[in-house]
């Protein structure tokens, strides 16, 4: 692999976003390197591969983020969309509900980033961009969604504390907040909405794609709302 390759890693490949943004990136002239766990991806594309990774394991997630490295040189971009979802109001929610969403949305998430992060430092370059959500956001729109909501959150801090300790460099993290994405999962648990109004997995990745153009360099500390009219 030529070092002037751009390289991006995607984790979560084979959720609807992670397809589209691999789609994106790859259109775009990028090498993709995604993760599975216990999944297939089919990508019949020479700048596409994907590695089995459990990235609730730190050792694993650590391994698999120094094998690109070690093989790629270098990596520019990493889109971080791992995670999961639960239901649960404060009375029905246990601290190991909230434990088992820690894990899934920000163990997954802190894993990664981290040794990404502190490669970029030593390159002095490269993009950083997780998946927060509206509950995670503010609280006020985390009704029901306790567990989810608090482990989401954490997306944010750890964004911020990565841009402070980033300062001065050419290293930047984002925070993508979704509005409801328009998939077919979406789509038949709440199969009387204005789907029009929903946010495509497309148009998230053609914004994350769009902040790793020379015309983004200036931005910094990213929280983009990608809501549409939902």
């Amino acid at each position: 692999m030529s070092n002037s390759k751009h390289i991006a890693i995607v984790t979560g490949a084979s959720g609807n976003l992670g397809k589209a943004v691999i789609k994106k990136f790859i259109a775009e002239g990028y090498f993709v390197i995604g993760t599975r766990h216990h999944t297939d991806i089919s990508f019949d594309d020479s700048n596409f591969e994907s590695i089995e990774a459990d990235l609730t394991n730190e050792e694993a997630a650590s391994a698999f983020v120094n094998d690109v490295i070690a093989r790629h040189k270098h990596i520019d971009v990493a889109i971080l969309t791992t995670g999961g979802f639960a239901m649960g109001n404060i009375g029905s929610t246990k601290t190991s509900d909230i434990a088992n969403q820690y894990k899934l949305n920000f163990e997954t998430t802190y894993n990664v980033a981290a040794p990404v992060f502190n490669h970029m430092l030593q390159q002095n370059n490269g993009k950083i961009f997780m998946i927060g959500s509206k509950p995670g956001l503010d609280m006020r729109n985390g009704k029901g969604m306790v567990a989810y909501s608090l482990a989401k959150s954490l997306i944010f801090r750890l964004a911020e504390l990565m841009n402070d300790e980033a300062r001065g460099k050419n290293v930047v993290t984002n925070v993508i907040v979704p509005g409801t994405i328009d998939t077919p999962q979406n789509r038949a648990a709440m199969p009387g909405s204005s789907f029009d109004k929903w946010t495509t997995p497309e148009a998230i990745a053609d914004v994350i794609y769009w902040y790793c153009t020379s015309e983004a360099n200036v931005l910094r500390e990213g929280v983009i709302k990608i809501y549409n009219q939902a």
